[in-house]
């Protein structure tokens, strides 16, 4: 058996009418499904492939993979196998055209070619044509199996092109092929609410790029974190899916049951970087007994080939390198190993049509406005059905409004209460802006799937910064009302209908801006623990140089100029004194009985303004000792547009650098 396999067997493999998927009637889903046959993609072939990194010690080059050949025909499985370290990922995310984990250490450098149909193709139509299933399910967990499947499928197909009814029917197809019917409306699960399970999860993560139309599909790890039944039954479908519609799938993969194992139509197995062996399954046993090594009865061939080739615990270092070499070179010498390179030559000299995008079964790509439109839609659905994402700040801000207005109980208009009107103005806009940390784990999570579905090809930088600006517009607006409504008057502000909305107005400013800086904070720093850290951090910047700790007049020169001018709750605070201050009266305080004050008046005046002989002071006194003066709003407001789109702004510029 050679190892490329004919193409009449694949060719006549879409006909199939004996599914490895019991009960599923196939032509019953071949409409559903006609999207899926690849007609364009005969096979991907890959050639010298190399990648090369200095070691962190000695920094010395060293190859993590090192001269790999292979190709795989349409309708063919193919497992990427090898121990821990051997270079199957690295090698899975360089054929994927993908970052390469370890280029994180520097100093990476890669050749070797990957064609299709025997020729290069562009990044931008590998990228139409190929999809990459991470090992980790990246996933919305508040949107249901069916929903998962609708949103890829519109951010990968403009509406134009595919009407409704032939999306839902491709929808409810892929739902049958992959044994998702009963779990259709079921959620995928949040840290709140559980939902599928594991194994669910994987083949909702497969489907959800299957539909999308590739014609060649990588995974890293499918089977990774399941039991031997459920990645059986995970292989299995994509088995299916491949041998019916000739597709390319190829899939590294760590220690696969026997059945599971014998699933695949081709293996590939690695160690130290470099190719042991390269052709179907059922060969591979032969291959080793001719070395000497026969397969133990009852043993998982899987894992005494893996055990075979890997030398991290050996107790002979020495000669487990030498056994690990010659078996390296008995494979270069071998008759499968010729049979490769003549199969991947002649792919090459044979060559093929480039491969025609418009045949992908999907149509046009929607456009900037489509795709914000169904993140927004998901965005939506994510918003009211995950606590995490808005939920629990709402219960936040109302719990942090009735302690407001609780422990500044009806203040009244009189010279003791100046200061405590002062800072419960400071408490209430800068505490809410600092539990604006509380949305950091529901951006990492639309973070971290906008990563995934930005690396296949499906939206940008662009449309998920707007739609996500967006969708908390009406959220943070009523978070503000709501605080507003509570504690405004129970402190008892200045009690008119125009300073309450006014203060609801800077309010709503500062949500929008805090939200804005943990966007960017999350997006610099994908990390739970960091983000959260670093915008805490920030915030108590802004408490310390807003002008309520220190007042502006005698700010320190550096935090003034450095960082007072671009603190959004600086103008917040500002603004809301201005508007406390500025056009109400306070008594002073009365002196006791037989001593007089200025003018031989009976009382004292904490701030001296033109009214002290009447025993009253003037709002704009206090402004006075902080240098407030009202008729800045509208440049303050345009100074807060400024703040809250610059911060939306660098958050997209990472966003655009990162890969």
């Amino acid at each position: 058996m050679g190892i490329s396999s004919s193409s009449s067997e694949h060719s006549t493999s879409v006909e199939r009418k004996d599914p490895v998927v019991e009960g599923i009637d196939i032509e019953r889903h071949a409409v559903a499904e006609s999207h899926l046959v690849n007609t364009t993609v005969k096979n991907i072939s890959w050639k010298g492939v190399t990648v090369t990194v200095k070691d962190r010690e000695t920094k010395e080059p060293k190859n993590i993979v090192d001269n790999v050949d292979g190709i795989v025909e349409a309708g063919e499985i193919l497992a990427c196998m090898g121990p821990s370290g051997s270079g199957k990922t690295t090698l899975l995310n360089f054929l994927a055209s993908r970052p390469l984990p370890s280029a994180s250490g520097g100093g990476t450098t890669t050749s070797g070619s990957v064609l299709i149909n025997g020729q290069p193709t562009s990044t931008s139509t590998f990228r139409e044509i190929t999809r990459f299933v991470e090992q980790e399910d990246t996933l919305i967990g508040s949107l249901t199996v069916r929903e998962t499947l609708d949103f890829s499928f519109r951010l990968a197909s403009s509406s134009k092109v595919l009407p409704k009814r032939e999306r839902i029917a491709r929808i409810e197809g892929l739902l049958d092929a992959f044994g998702l019917r009963g779990q259709k409306d079921a959620l995928i699960g949040t840290p709140i609410r559980k939902g599928i399970s594991g194994g669910q999860k994987r083949r909702v993560s497969v489907a959800s790029q299957l539909i999308t139309s590739p014609r060649i599909l990588f995974l890293d790890e499918p089977t990774s974190g399941l039991d031997s039944k459920a990645g059986w039954e995970v292989v299995k479908y994509l088995k299916e899916v491949a041998r019916r519609n000739n597709l390319i799938v190829i899939a590294s993969i760590h220690q696969p049951s026997t059945a599971t194992f014998n699933l695949f139509d081709k293996l590939m197995l690695l160690s130290a970087g470099k190719m042991h062996y390269f052709g179907p399954v059922t060969g591979v046993t032969e291959h080793y007994e001719a070395l000497g090594h026969e397969v133990p009865l009852h043993v998982n061939p899987a894992e005494f080939l893996l055990d075979l080739v890997n030398i991290d615990f050996a107790s002979e270092r020495e000669e487990a390198v030498k056994a690990l070499d010659d078996m390296q070179t008995a494979w270069q010498g071998s008759e499968r190993s010729r049979q490769l390179t003549a199969a991947v030559a002649e792919a090459e000299a044979r060559g093929g049509d480039q491969v025609d995008i418009s045949t992908a079964g999907l149509g046009g790509k929607p456009g900037l406005i489509g795709s914000t439109a169904t993140l927004l839609h998901r965005s939506f659905v994510k918003s009211y059905r995950d606590v995490v994402a808005y939920g629990i700040r709402a219960a936040m801000y109302f719990g942090l409004a009735i302690m407001v207005g609780t422990v500044w109980v009806r203040l009244d208009a009189a010279q003791e209460s100046i200061i405590p009107f002062i800072n419960a103005l400071f408490f209430g806009s800068a505490f809410m802006s600092f539990m604006a940390v509380a949305y950091c784990p529901a951006w990492l999570e639309d973070y971290f799937q906008y990563v995934k579905e930005r690396r296949n090809g499906l939206y940008g930088p662009t449309a998920l910064i707007i739609s996500n600006f967006l969708i908390g517009i009406p959220y943070l607006f009523g978070f503000s009302l709501l605080f507003s409504v509570i504690s405004y008057w129970l402190v008892n502000f200045q009690p008119t209908a125009t300073a309450f909305f006014i203060w609801v107005f800077w309010l709503f400013c500062d949500l929008l801006a805090a939200e804005s800086l943990v966007v960017f904070m999350s997006s610099l720093f994908p990390s739970f623990v960091i983000s959260l850290a670093l915008v805490a951090f920030a915030n108590g910047l802004w408490m310390s140089v807003d002008g309520f700790m220190v007042q502006p007049t005698i700010l320190n020169v550096f935090y003034k100029y450095v960082f007072h001018y671009w603190d959004y709750q600086k103008y917040v605070f500002e603004n809301m004194m201005i508007n406390e201050f500025k056009d109400r009266v306070y008594t002073c305080g009365k002196l006791p009985e037989g001593m007089t004050g200025v003018n031989g008046s009976n009382c004292q005046c904490m701030y001296q303004t033109d009214l002290a002989d009447q025993c009253l002071i003037r709002g704009q006194g206090v402004l006075d000792q902080y240098g407030y003066k009202p008729g800045k709003q509208g440049r303050d407001i345009g100074i807060m547009f400024c703040i809250i789109v610059g911060w939306r702004l660098a958050a997209w510029v990472v966003l655009k650098l990162k890969k």
